[in-house]
């Protein structure tokens, strides 16, 4: 190899790589705005030597490969991560949800700007009450308090309505978050079936492919908790699994094959074959089956028992012969409490002898108030602790400090997110910076090489020239 035309063939290998070096920078460069790439590195091999009158002399580089810069470590805490993230976020936006439901704005501390909702409703309806007994034949406030029973149970059925269509959202979003799950497990089976087929014989050079199937398992751990694995077998692949209830692992792609589908069963996931039920830890859909049937159904079962104990408390002091179709309220829970048609304003019950002037019925459903029930109370337990203020306050206030703790969360854990992917990115990620430096570096070698052979050119010339001579 040695002379002018081994001299040229080595020049026209490094010309070679130099220009491919010099594609990969502008590939690297087009995509410094894309997430999911991965930056690639031509891998340089040696052509090998040979031995020669002068010694061992090179036969030059060649362009061998293209190496992507992904660690596959730092892959797993991103997807990890984010999940724990989407798990949060999905549930503070159910919390934001039931905070809108309930018609005002609450926090840890009670109420804000309640003067529609269910507190205020409480306060008008029993302060109506009281006005009643303070002037029982006073037209206007007898009118005035059947106006605000009304407010009062419409505001507990609407609230329990709007609550529960929160709750068949966050079902719907679960069941279509599955669905969008099995579709990335499918991708990512036939990603690893592509990937296999052509890395038989050239493990790791699918990179475009393995940027691809790494953006589909990034979008799918940020639907359910996963985990990864890269096959042993050197074929490229990886397995995606998760964990069931014990722990255990449960598979969903190996290979190119998905193991069973996931699914949403009322408060269970289901994934595998045969399907097991999943211990989710992170992902939208976990974010909303916690919600869902946490905070907003206790939210929701609170209310019921609120609204329970008013119709007793009420009936009871309104009613107390237990007289047939005398009731003020009819319903057992908040979907259903309403004012008794038969109660009008002329027809409203304001003293127990029937006599015009006389408050004493009027007077005990406004004493309900103030009145502190307890669960513990003997004979009968009431239905909630506390004035019905004080329960109704307490009940917002859980929501409310739910919702505070989930915000903190997610503050959190956009922190750590946002870490662990910037560490990726000092691997992974695309540096314009550096970029440029290489495509300088990569066009001087390559009008070296191309200097090089101009000047073999003229070399052979004049040797051709010389021989004709």
């Amino acid at each position: 190899m040695s002379g002018l035309f081994g001299q040229l063939n080595s020049t026209v290998n490094a010309l070679t790589a130099a220009s491919r070096s010099i594609e990969t920078a502008g590939k690297n460069l087009a995509n410094v705005n894309n997430g999911s790439y991965a930056r690639q590195r031509v891998v340089y091999g040696s052509l090998g030597t040979v031995q020669t009158a002068l010694g061992a002399e090179s036969m030059g580089v060649q362009a061998v490969g293209i190496q992507q810069l992904r660690d596959s470590l730092m892959d797993q805490q991103v997807v990890r991560e984010d999940s724990t993230l989407s798990s949060y976020e999905s549930e503070q936006s159910a919390y934001k949800r039931a905070q809108a439901a309930l018609g005002q704005t609450v926090d840890n501390s009670g109420s804000k700007g309640s003067t529609n909702g269910i507190s205020q409703s409480l306060s008008n309806f029993f302060n109506s009450f009281q006005s009643v007994a303070s002037s029982p034949t006073d037209v206007g406030d007898r009118q005035t308090l059947v106006q605000y029973a009304g407010v009062l149970s419409d505001a507990l059925n609407s609230t329990d309505a709007s609550l529960a269509q929160v709750q068949t959202d966050l079902s719907s979003q679960a069941t279509t978050d599955a669905g969008n799950a099995n579709a990335l497990l499918s991708q990512i089976a036939n990603l690893n079936s592509q990937i296999g087929r052509f890395e038989i014989n050239a493990p790791g050079s699918a990179v475009d492919l393995r940027d691809d199937r790494q953006a589909k398992i990034d979008a799918l751990g940020k639907l359910m908790s996963i985990e990864t694995k890269a096959d042993t077998n050197g074929s490229g692949e990886v397995s995606v699994s998760t964990r069931d209830a014990g722990g255990a692992l449960v598979p969903l792609v190996t290979d190119a094959t998905v193991q069973g589908l996931v699914a949403v069963n009322g408060s269970m996931v289901t994934a595998g074959s045969p399907a097991k039920a999943l211990a989710l830890t992170g992902g939208s859909i976990n974010g909303a089956l916690t919600a869902r049937d946490g905070a907003i159904q206790t939210l929701r079962d609170n209310l019921n028992l609120l609204a329970s104990q008013l119709i007793t408390s009420v009936n009871s002091a309104y009613n107390p012969t237990a007289a047939v179709g005398g009731d003020f309220f009819t319903g057992t829970k908040a979907s259903d409490i309403a004012v008794n048609p038969t109660v009008t304003a002329s027809s409203l019950v304001t003293s127990s002898l029937g006599v015009a002037g006389d408050n004493d019925i009027a007077q005990a459903v406004a004493s309900l108030a103030n009145k502190v029930f307890s669960t513990s109370a003997a004979p009968t337990p009431d239905a909630i602790d506390g004035t019905f203020s004080q329960f109704y306050a307490n009940t917002v206030s859980s929501l409310g400090q739910t919702l505070s703790t989930t915000n903190e969360k997610v503050s959190n854990q956009t922190t750590i997110s946002n870490i662990v992917t910037t560490q990726r990115d000092s691997v992974s990620g695309v540096s314009m910076d550096e970029e440029m430096t290489d495509l300088i570096k990569y066009q001087q070698a390559y009008q070296a090489s191309a200097r090089m052979i101009q000047t073999i050119n003229e070399l052979l010339g004049t040797v051709i020239n010389s021989l004709g001579a």
